[in-house]
Formats: structure tokens, sequence, C-alpha cells
């Protein structure tokens, strides 16, 4: 199957979730225009984007499920609006418990591993090929035991340097492809919180604010590769 890469659309609420919405008697078509309310299982709801993305998507009338793997990020995710839950990404058996038991629509996987030194991203780029591989694969897993939800997965929009990291970005990809997902490759981030809070990164980059608004409205695309950039 050939996967088109386009940019994201603005459209929001086009795609069906794996349960049909039905309505009322007697309500308006105002009403039924509306976006339909979701339950969004995070991964990696306490980084960078995933904590601009919980009121976003709370905003937008969705449930969401915070995961992290860090129990004093808990207490932040519920502030922002999120149901948090701890787990670990590579306890596949809790995972696959704790997506069951939310009942997502979605699966958006926003997991990296990186450091908070940006000179050690390339000493420890096994750490973040992990999560992009095993990490992916057993989301993939644990979504398949809860009625298979749609999947929209974190990758990158340049191209990177051939090794661990580039085979892990490209494993990633055509494993969320295969199962009908979507995959968003970002620019490289800048603002506030991101290693370039100060400068603007070479291209393709995209703001942190303008990254998580473009994800929300990427979750009615089809499968396929979206292009999230300024």
């Amino acid at each position: 199957m050939t996967h088109g890469v386009r940019r994201v659309g603005l459209k929001f609420g086009a795609w069906p979730p794996n349960h049909e919405q039905t309505w009322p008697a007697g309500t308006s078509d105002s009403e039924q225009e509306k976006p339909m309310s979701l339950r969004i299982f995070l991964a990696g709801a306490s980084g960078v984007i995933g904590q601009r993305l919980i009121p976003r998507l709370v905003q937008a009338g969705h449930v969401v499920g915070g995961m992290t793997r860090s129990s004093s990020k808990m207490e932040v995710l519920g502030r922002l609006g999120a149901e948090p839950i701890l787990c670990d990404v590579f306890d596949r058996p809790a995972l696959v418990q704790a997506v069951r038991d939310f009942k997502p629509d979605v699966v958006l996987n926003e997991l990296t591993d990186l450091p908070d030194d940006v000179t050690q991203i390339g000493a420890l780029a096994a750490l973040n090929a992990r999560i992009r591989t095993e990490g992916t694969q057993n989301l993939i897993e644990a979504a398949r035991g809860s009625g298979s939800p749609k999947i929209l997965a974190q990758s990158v929009a340049w191209q990177l340097p051939a090794g661990p990291d580039a085979d892990a970005v490209a494993e990633l990809e055509r494993s969320v492809l295969a199962e009908g997902g979507v995959v968003l490759r970002y620019g490289q981030f800048y603002g506030p919180g991101t290693y370039n809070d100060q400068r603007l990164p070479a291209e393709p980059r995209v703001s942190i604010d303008r990254a998580a608004d473009r994800t929300v409205e990427a979750l009615s695309e089809p499968t396929g590769v979206v292009v999230i950039t300024d």
C-alpha cells in the first residue's frame, strides 16, 4: 500500500472512532455538527508536547488518559485536565491492561527518551531508538488488545543520518502505517521548554504550540504521513 505524505488538514471531526455516533430525537443540526468526544490515550503525556496537548484536547471536548512512568508527574497531568495513568511503556503486560482499562478511541504516541542536555543526544541515542521501536510495538500490541483504536505516532520531518536512530524511525513509521495509523512528522521544536527556547533551529521546524494545535487537527486524518512544520 502506498501512503501519501501531506500537510495536516484543518477539517476536524471527519474521522469516525470505533463506535457510532447516535443522536437523540430533536437534536439540532448545530449540535450534531459539534466534533465527537474521543477517549484519547496519550503516551508521553508529561513531555514537552504532551503537556501542551492535554489542555487543547480537553478544551476540544475529549477525555485524555495521560500516561507517564514517573509518579512525580501524576499531579501535573491531573491539573492539566488528564486522567493520570502511571505505567512504563516497556512493561508490556501492565501497558496492555492500562490501555484496556481506559478503552480509548485513539492511542496518541508522543513518547521520546531524550536527555535534558542537547549535547548528549548522540551519546544516548540508543535510549530514544528503543522507545521508538520497542515502546511503539508495545503500544500497538496494547491497542490490539483494546479493540484496535486509531494510532497516531510522533516521527521527524528531517532526514536523519544512517544509523540506529534512522532505522528506529523507519521501523516506527512502518509499524504504525501497517496498523492503519497516522505518522506525525514534526519539524524541530522551538519555543519554551524545548531545546530551542532562545533561537530558531534549522528547517524543517515548528513552534511547540503550533505543533500541539496541528496535532489536535490531525486526529481526523486518514492513515498516512502528516508533516507538521511552520
